[in-house]
């Protein structure tokens, strides 16, 4: 007995490991591409306005894709789904470097983002099945190191493999990792008991769900280029609004939900949702405005400025499996609120740089403001998934999936758009980035505030709530 207590143990730590493979994978995907756009453009000769589309459909589709994939796992297994991401994630890869032009690279990007939502929807949920309450946290901080790690090392290992091998390469490296991955998570992964051959999935929900989404992730990434109250941007951002409210009336009638909404009900889930938005709506409006700062303000060059910008993901790294393990044996009310309260003053003093500030202080307000995220973010996402009943705890990894790529999309228009009507203003002068970067920090700021208010009226994970 002992002997299978310590062998299920041991199992546990190399599921573990094998997921962060993955997530590390994934990570650097997503940081690595932006450095290669350039070259892409180049190599094609192709506009900005097309390359732009090899990030912005990835995004769209793992968007809106996330709760399907979720609700799938739910149905289906997870591993099951797991394991087919990785194959998509793999085969996309492959026709990514070796596209003959930027269509078929966009399309190859299309099918990584199928094989990417399929990880990253049931990632949680296997972690959160094969660890206990008690480490849930522990697991998922661990995950979260493995996702900064990736997205430290991106940029640097995507301009190093592009000089010296060229642009395809930085698709090539995804295939052995990718492989290897799906080998370890292949064996270590256990294989899930599904009960479903009753379930039927909702696909019109999953439809309408699709299309809303992407339509408002289009609307709200574009709406800097067509202009916030263009005809484009208000018409899918309207057509947005429709299909949503179509979809969660369909949801509320039908059997068989791909989300089912009562999920809402419960104040955990719904206020940590809310506040993982608003933390990664801070997160993205700081990705977008330092290196405007860096560069264009204090003309730095992008080595310079990649360093210091690097401290934030570095502490995120360190903090998150301490904080995720503290969240197991003192709940995960506290850390959240913490951690956004930390996050919050991180925004403040970075709304108050100006050109005279030293590199030092930047490095200190970077590094406070990743610890205010690095301690916030697991204890979140494990208030989520142990809130979520077990035959949902997909659709819930989903949903908190959702909820980054929402706020990315949120924070990048809205710190771009008070970035670039301050500057106008300015008449885009040195002194004027400076100011722009002031106020968009400062809305950014505000946008914080409201996240100290939304965890403060959270709750601890689903657990402790049971057991009180």
């Amino acid at each position: 007995m002992a002997s299978l207590m310590d062998q299920k143990s041991n199992g546990k730590w190399w599921v573990l490991f094998s997921i962060g493979v993955g997530t590390f994978m994934s990570a650097l995907d997503i940081s690595i591409i932006n450095t290669i756009l350039p070259v892409v453009t180049k190599a094609f000769r192709a506009s900005v306005n097309q390359t732009e589309w090899i990030s912005l459909i990835y995004l769209l589709f793992v968007s809106g894709l996330l709760p399907i994939f979720g609700r799938l796992g739910d149905i289906k297994g997870h591993k099951s789904i797991y394991l087919f991401g990785f194959s998509l994630f793999i085969l996309g890869s492959l026709f990514c470097a070796f596209s003959p032009s930027v269509f078929s690279l966009i399309l190859a990007r299309s099918l990584q983002a199928f094989g990417a939502a399929m990880l990253s929807a049931n990632s949680p949920a296997i972690l959160t099945k094969n660890f206990p309450s008690s480490q849930r946290g522990q697991a998922l901080g661990l995950q979260a190191t493995m996702t900064y790690l990736g997205l430290t090392i991106g940029p640097s290992l995507g301009g190093w493999l592009t000089e010296l091998w060229g642009w395809r390469s930085v698709f090539t490296i995804n295939i052995p990792v990718g492989i290897l991955a799906f080998l370890l998570s292949s064996y270590f992964i256990p294989k899930e008991t599904v009960n479903s051959d009753n379930v039927i999935f909702d696909y019109w929900g999953g439809g309408l769900f699709l299309s809303g989404l992407t339509s408002l992730l289009l609307g709200l990434s574009m709406a800097s280029e067509w202009g916030w109250f263009s005809s484009y941007t208000i018409g899918l951002i309207l057509l947005a609004l429709i299909l949503l409210i179509f979809f969660i009336q369909w949801e509320k009638r039908t059997p068989e939900p791909m989300l089912d909404l009562h999920l809402f009900s419960i104040p955990t889930i719904s206020h940590s949702i809310s506040a993982a938005v608003i933390n990664y709506v801070c997160v993205y409006s700081n990705l977008f405005l330092m290196p405007f700062y860096l560069l264009q303000g204090r003309a730095l060059s992008p080595g310079q400025a990649g360093l210091i910008i690097s401290i934030q993901p570095f502490v995120m790294a360190i903090t998150a499996p301490i904080s995720g393990t503290l969240s197991d044996k003192i709940g995960t009310r506290f850390p959240v609120f913490f951690g956004m309260v930390i996050l919050a003053a991180g925004t403040l003093l970075l709304s108050l740089i100006n050109n005279t500030t030293s590199l030092f202080l930047i490095l200190f307000y970077l590094a406070l403001f990743g610890l205010g995220i690095g301690i916030f973010i697991t204890p979140n996402s494990s208030a989520i998934m142990g809130s979520a009943p077990a035959h949902q705890i997909g659709i819930a990894a989903g949903l908190l999936a959702t909820a980054r790529n929402v706020g990315m999309v949120l924070g990048i228009g809205i710190s771009g758009a008070v970035f670039t009507t301050v500057l106008s203003q300015q008449n885009s002068s040195i002194l004027g980035i400076f100011s722009a970067v002031h106020a968009a920090y400062l809305a950014a700021f505000f946008i914080s505030l409201l996240g100290i208010l939304v965890t403060g009226f959270s709750k601890d994970s689903g657990e402790l709530i049971k057991e009180k």
